[in-house]
């Protein structure tokens, strides 16, 4: 959050001075209490001051960086998820390297019919096929993709740190966004809801930097 010169000095007042009532900061910077109103209101709403009746003003001792650390803590997968980008098992690997060009992503969810989870399948995986010199275009994706239980996956529900601490744990690029399905046979399916990747982590650091 990028504080204005007038807000910066307020925050200096009420440190030096809490608890200060919005009447004797206003004299302090020679404004009045109703312009500065729209300040007050912004800092405390963000957390920096807090306000107590007829007491006033006062530091909370969060800085700006403390406050954007827990606004990612915050922040859940359904709030970041983008469209997941998917493949069926038997699309050749030629199809699926054709797929990641056209939709510019780097991994792709490989589902079965319903949408739920079979695999998962990256840039690298798809190389390493290409590079044993097969015919691409006869080989199922399934051939080169990774399988439960090896794949890592996020909930809508789960936090967008942990998603986050996952991509660097397991140095992966993408994770499925899943939700758990008992079918008929009361057997649990995870349905493909979305994904979380690197890149809508780097989006979310850089709107939160330019106060978005």
């Amino acid at each position: 959050m990028q504080l204005t010169p007038r807000q910066k000095k307020i925050v200096e007042i009420v440190k030096r001075s809490g608890p200060i009532t919005g009447e004797l900061i206003a004299k302090e910077v020679n404004l009045t209490r109703a312009t500065l109103r729209p300040d007050l209101a912004i800092l405390t709403m963000s957390g920096i001051l807090d306000a107590r009746p007829r007491v006033g003003y006062f530091y909370s001792g969060k800085s700006a960086g403390s406050l954007l650390v827990e606004e990612i803590r915050r922040m859940r997968v359904k709030d970041l998820k983008s469209v997941p980008v998917v493949v069926r098992e038997e699309t050749s690997v030629y199809d699926a390297i054709v797929t990641l060009f056209v939709e510019d992503v780097g991994t792709l969810i490989v589902v079965s019919e319903g949408g739920f989870l079979e695999g998962v399948v990256s840039r690298k995986d798809l190389l390493k096929v290409t590079i044993g010199q097969n015919d691409v275009r006869q080989v199922p994706v399934n051939m080169a993709m990774t399988r439960m239980p090896n794949i890592i996956i996020t909930t809508m529900d789960e936090t967008i740190h942990l998603a986050a601490a996952k991509l660097i744990e397991h140095q992966v690029d993408a994770l499925p966004v899943v939700r758990k399905i008992i079918n008929d046979q009361g057997l649990e399916k995870l349905e493909v809801v979305g994904r979380i990747t690197k890149s809508n982590i780097t989006q979310l650091f850089v709107e939160l930097g330019e106060d978005k």
